[in-house]
């Protein structure tokens, strides 16, 4: 149950291969390019429309119209990054945190629901880290140990 006593609905997400989230990459990196952009650039309004906000003494017409131009851009940012996080969603592609261009994207592993690590900085290659969905957010492990099914034991 949630909040306000109705049942939250249940929601099942995709699970992606390896070889799937890799070719996807490029796509997922225009998405999450424009994710950290619009989050950047809202937040860049949002704090001008506080510091002018905060100005000791009663607004001018100028300071007034300023304030409300940069409402104004930051409420139009704020849309294009809603925008952008229903589309990785529509995906089932999760941000964890549009600044640093992080994502995580669903996969089994030893039959328990893991993610792969997406991070738009890694030059080298986007998916070198995973973490198991019970596991501490900063948990990082390397790739490789995803890619290979471990032995279960009973």
């Amino acid at each position: 149950m949630n909040r306000n006593g109705s049942k939250k609905k249940a929601r099942t997400v995709r699970v992606w291969s390896y070889d799937e989230a890799k070719k996807a990459v490029p796509y997922i990196s225009a998405i999450m390019r424009s994710v950290r952009e619009d989050a950047l650039e809202a937040q860049s309004h949002k704090r001008t429309h506080q510091r002018l906000s905060d100005k000791p003494g009663r607004a001018d017409r100028t300071t007034l119209v300023a304030q409300t131009d940069e409402l104004w851009h930051a409420n139009e940012a704020q849309g294009r990054f809603d925008d952008d996080l229903a589309e990785l969603h529509a995906l089932d592609v999760f941000c964890i945190d549009p600044v640093a261009g992080e994502a995580v994207i669903p996969f089994v592993h030893a039959k328990k629901l893991a993610w792969y690590v997406f991070d738009l900085f890694d030059d080298e290659d986007h998916l070198r880290q995973w973490r198991y969905h019970d596991d501490p957010l900063d948990t990082r492990r390397p790739i490789a140990d995803a890619l290979t099914e471990p032995t279960l034991t009973a």
